[in-house]
């Protein structure tokens, strides 16, 4: 029998390349957008950070979602760090969700405050995709805007805390292996990440929208 970490993985699979490959994200990694997308995408991506680490604090005690909160991956700061970088210091000001980005951080709030299951959905589709794809993602940015190699800019990307990220991801998975879950939750769990993934790429689409490539 699969691993639960490889039921989720393969469940999530089709959701995790739509999210991918969508048109906003190959504009973006092909250069075709300006530092503007970029910004405005990094902007997105504070709201749903702030929603799932505001919560983290309180469950680091709960037997299901407590061993997935690490500080190391905490992203907020950093974010912060960026947007101080990209649009000035000023940067809170002006600050927009899109509608898509705004459902997407309202149900990760309201997994923290309800349902640590659904939150483990939530964490795991995030902090480990940074971990993977966000990597890409760092290396096109520093050499299509010139930002400093793992510098302001691009240091939500850069985990300083995880020396061997390999290897902190085969413990991640092995966390979710030893989950504190029935099956039936476990079957909401992966239901819940297909759902992230799909929020997610919700998100790309607005994006998408925002800035159209001329034809």
């Amino acid at each position: 029998m699969d691993s639960f970490s490889t039921v989720i993985r393969t469940a999530s699979h089709e959701q995790h390349v739509a999210a991918e490959t969508s048109t906003f994200m190959s504009d973006l990694l092909g250069g075709r957008l300006g530092v503007d997308a970029y910004t405005r995408y990094t902007e997105q991506l504070w709201f749903v950070y702030e929603a799932l680490e505001a919560g983290a604090e309180r469950l680091a005690s709960d037997p299901l979602a407590g061993p997935f909160i690490r500080p190391e991956l905490f992203r907020l700061a950093s974010l912060e760090r960026d947007l101080a970088h990209l649009r000035g210091a000023g940067w809170r000001t002006g600050l927009s969700a899109l509608p898509a980005t705004e459902a997407y951080a309202a149900r990760v709030r309201e997994c923290a405050e309800r349902w640590p299951g659904g939150y483990v959905a939530h964490h795991y589709t995030r902090y480990l995709g940074d971990l993977s794809g966000g990597q890409i993602i760092r290396d096109k940015a520093e050499r299509t805007w010139g930002f400093e190699r793992k510098g302001d800019g691009v240091r939500f990307y850069v985990f300083e805390g995880i020396g061997n990220p390999a290897a902190f991801k085969r413990g991640y998975r092995r966390l979710l292996d030893g989950v504190h879950a029935d099956d039936l939750e476990k079957q909401r769990i992966v239901s819940e990440c297909k759902r992230a993934f799909g929020l997610n790429t919700a998100v790309f689409r607005a994006l998408g929208e925002e800035f159209p490539l001329s034809a």
